[in-house]
């Protein structure tokens, strides 16, 4: 069997941003443990706000093709008012079944403050409805400025939640996926 590739998308425009770190370490571990790895880091893509009527403009085509081609998805986000970003669901929108569907798919999130658990369940909900295997670990870090620095998480224990999500995103990339949920046969698209 061919090595698993596992392709980390980086949810943040910051220049300084934390989740890219995690997304970084993430993929290091994922390729520690025997994947090719791709970074996407939607600071890099051109993607305008998404028109069902104009699928293709920009980076999109790049951006779904990369997301298509992999076996592993690990989505990382900053929180924004509870949920994830507007720029992870902006590239999401320009994705459906055929980028997703089967697909394993890791969370990560990133809070300024306290525990980001409701932007990785909104996350979660997303995968769902695009019938993927989402990984029950999930990678959250919650203070990041005082568990990130230079670059490097500090922090011992969420160094190792962020490596574990790596390291299952290999182990599960070719999972035998569950039967479609109710939530993926209601979700036919932005077709209106």
């Amino acid at each position: 069997m061919s090595e698993p590739r596992v392709v980390g998308v980086v949810g943040s425009l910051r220049e300084q941003s934390y989740t890219r770190v995690g997304i970084e370490r993430a993929l290091a571990a994922a390729e520690e443990t025997g994947a090719t790895t791709e970074l996407l880091d939607l600071q890099e893509f051109d993607l305008p706000v998404f028109d069902a009527d104009h699928r293709e403009a920009g980076d999109a085509v790049a951006f779904a093709d990369s997301i298509h081609a992999a076996d592993s998805v690990l989505l990382g986000t900053p929180v924004y008012h509870g949920s994830y970003s507007g720029v992870l669901k902006n590239a999401l929108d320009y994705c459906g079944f055929d980028e997703f569907e089967h697909k394993t798919v890791g969370l990560l999130a990133v809070a300024g403050g306290g525990f980001p658990i409701t932007a990785l369940e909104h996350l979660r909900s997303v995968c769902r409805a695009l019938n993927c295997w989402v990984i029950p670990h999930q990678a959250a870090v919650p203070n990041a400025r005082n568990h990130i620095a230079d670059g490097q998480i500090v922090d011992a224990d969420i160094e190792e939640r962020v490596v574990t999500l790596g390291e299952e995103a290999v182990q599960y990339a070719n999972i035998e996926p569950d039967p479609a949920c109710f939530e993926s046969a209601e979700n036919v698209g932005a077709d209106d």
